[in-house]
C-alpha cells in the first residue's frame, strides 16, 4: 500500500511486529527494519515470552513438592527459549541475506548500507541479551 503524502510503501511484517517502511519509486527498493526489529527490542513477542516465564514460574513453584522434576522442567523452559531464538535469528538472517543478495541486479551501495545497519542491530541485540 502506498501512501500518497509521503510517496512511501507501508508493508506489513508477517511476524505481525507492524509495518515496515520503503520509498517507492526508482530502481530496487530497499528493505527497512520494523520497530521490533531495532537495537532494544525484545527477540520474542511478549505473549510468547509470558509462556515461558509462567512456565518457569510453574517449575519454580513445584519444588519443595518435586525438586528433581522442577529442576528438569525449569531445564526444559530454557531448551526451548534457546531453540525459539535460533529460530528467530536464522529468520532474521535469512530476510536480511535476501534483502542484499540478489541474483538478478547488483545491489546497490544504499541497499547495502541498510543491510549492514540491520545487521549492526541484530548483533548488538544478541550481545546484549
Amino acid at each position: 500500500m502506498t501512501d500518497a503524502t509521503t510517496d512511501r510503501e507501508t508493508r506489513h511484517d508477517p511476524a505481525g511486529s507492524g509495518p515496515s517502511v520503503a520509498p517507492t519509486g526508482g530502481a530496487a527498493r530497499a528493505v527497512v527494519t520494523t520497530k521490533s526489529e531495532r537495537a532494544g527490542a525484545p527477540l520474542l513477542p511478549d505473549a510468547e515470552s509470558d509462556k515461558y516465564e509462567l512456565r518457569l514460574q510453574h517449575a519454580v513453584s513445584g519444588f519443595v513438592d518435586g525438586p528433581r522434576a522442577a529442576v528438569e522442567e525449569a531445564d526444559q523452559v530454557v531448551e526451548a527459549i534457546v531453540a525459539r531464538f535460533a529460530e528467530t535469528v536464522r529468520e532474521r538472517r535469512r530476510t536480511l541475506r535476501t534483502s542484499w543478495q540478489d541474483t538478478e541486479e547488483k545491489a546497490d551501495t544504499e541497499r547495502l548500507r541498510l543491510a549492514l545497519r540491520d545487521y549492526r542491530e541484530l548483533a548488538e541485540r544478541l550481545l546484549h541479551i
